[in-house]
């Protein structure tokens, strides 16, 4: 493997000027400088960046932590994080807790081990206020995208949860159902909290009262196991729910699995909405009911407001607040008058 004094050699200048070069720091001719540029491209030579971060006191690597990559929500938040990143010539890490915040304490150990320059954190919950302090001791500006965490004031990027929640349940009851339940995600989570909020802000405006009953906490991963819906339909058929709101596409599309394995139908049977569509998959085959959020510009903004953050420090912290846009399709159905 090629060294700065192998380019040296090779280029006829100092080891001195090289890593000037490399580093962008001093006086270097703009003839030398292309000089040594194509010494090195010859060569192969990769930069060491853990002495380069040691000279310039900056990596120019960001990380991104979310809490599930197969999620098309955050995969897309992703894709709008890293091209956002590249534009302004950084790097971008990524990292996937599962929801886990043990998963979630390894991911931080490295991040905090790799010196990068800030973080996008989607926390997995109210207990990662203890990793945030932890990056916040070590002097690492991040942004917390998608969630909240109580008690930490810092930059975010949010969609509005309670609203769009609101909307789809509001459009799901102007399509006759009232029996609506709600599948959810655990409420040490800020989004499901919110989400839950929203549904019973809906049938509240609607006269319809909240029922406990008709509310199931999981996992937005739904790794308890099967989602099990006999609960509700051994019900009577005066009790038993003609929808359900799921709070996140993940869930939505575990209670349409529990759904067709119970020998029902969407939206025939029983009615499904959720909240965050498919990406792709949802625009070439137009079927679930959500309420939508821009992902790929909660990744920009995200990576804007971190490297605003990284650049000064001492301002107020921000929060965007993105809108959710609802679009009614196939898989809820018009309730009939008999039912």
């Amino acid at each position: 493997m090629a060294t700065i004094y192998d380019i040296a050699k090779r280029a006829n200048v100092s080891a001195m000027t090289v890593s000037r070069v490399i580093n962008n720091t001093g006086r270097v001719s703009e003839k030398t400088r292309t000089k040594v540029k194509k010494v090195m491209e010859e060569m192969h030579y990769i930069p060491n960046s853990v002495a380069r971060c040691l000279v310039t006191q900056e990596s120019k690597i960001l990380s991104l932590l979310i809490t599930d990559i197969t999620n098309p929500f955050f995969t897309t938040m992703a894709r709008g994080a890293e091209d956002a990143a590249m534009r302004h010539g950084y790097r971008l890490m990524f990292g996937n807790s599962d929801e886990s915040f043990a998963k979630e304490k390894d991911y931080v150990e490295m991040i905090l081990s790799m010196r990068v320059d800030g973080v996008l954190f989607s926390p997995s919950g109210d207990r990662s206020r203890e990793h945030l302090e932890w990056l916040t001791r070590q002097n690492v500006p991040f942004v917390l995208l998608d969630r909240e965490v109580p008690g930490v004031e810092c930059d975010a990027v949010l969609g509005d949860s309670r609203i769009g929640a609101q909307q789809v349940v509001r459009e799901m009851i102007r399509c006759g159902h009232r029996r609506i339940a709600l599948v959810n995600g655990s409420q040490d989570v800020s989004t499901a909290r919110e989400r839950q909020a929203g549904y019973a802000d809906a049938l509240q405006e609607a006269g319809i009262q909240f029922n406990d009953q008709l509310v199931m906490e999981t996992s937005y991963l739904g790794e308890h196991g099967p989602l099990s819906l006999a609960h509700w339909m051994d019900l009577a058929p005066g009790q038993r729910p003609t929808a359900i709101f799921a709070a996140n596409n993940m869930l939505a599309l575990s209670v349409l699995k529990a759904v067709r394995e119970m020998g029902l139908r969407v939206p025939e049977d029983l009615s499904l909405a959720c909240f965050d569509d498919f990406g792709w998959a949802e625009e070439a085959n137009p079927f679930f009911s959500v309420a939508s959020q821009p992902a790929y510009e909660f990744g920009e903004k995200g990576i804007q407001l971190l490297l605003e953050r990284i650049k000064n420090q001492d301002v107020p912290p921000r929060r965007i607040v993105l809108p959710c846009s609802v679009h009614m399709r196939q898989s809820v159905g018009q309730l009939q008058p008999v039912q």
